[in-house]
């Protein structure tokens, strides 16, 4: 078996954001929104992230990007460190990663033409003639499912599916091999998801892409993935390949997720696993296990110690003490 190719390696990785206080006497707090996360990610997959509303998940995928500067942790891509990446090696590396956008419409500019929105990156980074990067526009269009005609319009003008087609054309603009998509779906009709989906599929393996596919939406990383990890609060509660993540959740917080997917098969009901309260404060997440307060099987020593993540089997690697 080869063994795979590790593209980004993330190791302890942090992001706390400092909050104002409302005078002297306060006590400084920080909201973690990333707190202490190791990954690997390997050259030609697609890893899922998943997780609620104010897991991380976002914050994670912008600060592979340096968009949001770590509070500490360290980031190899390549095996080499990019922390202190400035000027333009920073811009070498971020070359080689783009970001589709989650709301189609806002990430692209209403006053420029579709065609100068795609061409934009090549001017900055490719040494390409203006009609070259003409005719490499017309060749993004066409692999996205679009008309040359489209060059010419707006964004007002098409819909919501086509404008995130576009947004996938203005990241294959400038040849990258790692794309981070956050939520790159959940604002198009369900219709459009899957076309939008499998093209992206298609793209990947023409282009030998690498992706991060983050998404609240845990159907649509079974549709993509090939490895998925479970954020909760800043967190990694769990890591898996599709296959076992979704055949044999470990986590509580995975199952109670697997457990809210609606299901067609009325003969067989599934079971609901319901989570109890709120997600905790991030400024002051619980000591212990920071699911123990939502977790249906919390045990005495959840209130104090923190679960690392561990290998339950070469697929699987899990931070709960039930398997401790």
């Amino acid at each position: 078996m080869t063994k795979k190719e590790v593209l980004l390696e993330i190791n302890h990785l942090k992001a706390y954001f400092p909050v104002k206080r409302k005078s002297m006497k306060e006590e400084k707090k920080v909201i973690k929104a990333v707190d202490d996360i190791s990954i690997e990610i390997f050259r030609g997959e697609t890893l899922g992230i998943v997780g609620e509303s104010g897991s991380g998940k976002s914050t994670f995928g912008r600060t592979i990007l340096k968009l949001v500067e770590p509070t500490s942790g360290e980031i190899l891509y390549k095996g080499q460190p990019i922390q202190q990446l400035k000027g333009n090696k920073l811009q070498t590396y971020r070359n080689q990663m783009q970001m589709i956008f989650q709301d189609p419409f806002a990430s692209l500019n209403p006053r420029m033409r579709i065609g100068a929105i795609i061409e934009e990156p090549m001017k900055l980074q490719l040494t390409l003639t203006k009609a070259q990067r003409k005719e490499r526009v017309k060749e993004l269009l066409q692999k996205v499912g679009l008309s040359e005609d489209a060059m010419q319009k707006f964004p007002h003008e098409f819909s919501g599916g086509q404008r995130q087609r576009i947004g996938i054309a203005r990241a294959l603009a400038i040849h990258p091999e790692f794309i981070i998509a956050d939520e790159p779906v959940s604002a198009l009709d369900v219709s459009v998801q899957s076309q939008v989906l499998n093209l992206m599929m298609d793209l990947q393996d023409e282009f030998h892409l690498t992706y991060l596919f983050i998404s609240h939406d845990l159907s649509v990383v079974k549709h993509i993935s090939d490895r998925v990890a479970v954020l909760y609060l800043g967190r990694v509660v769990e890591i898996g390949t599709k296959k076992e993540l979704f055949a044999n959740p470990l986590h509580p917080y995975t199952q109670a997720l697997l457990s809210a997917i609606p299901v067609v098969n009325f003969d067989k009901p599934k079971q609901e696993i319901p989570l109890q309260g709120e997600l905790p404060n991030p400024m002051n997440p619980p000591i212990g296990c920071v699911f123990h307060t939502r977790c249906p099987f919390v045990m005495e020593r959840c209130h104090q110690e923190r679960p690392v993540l561990q290998e339950k089997n070469k697929d699987q690697r899990v931070a709960c003490l039930l398997y401790d």
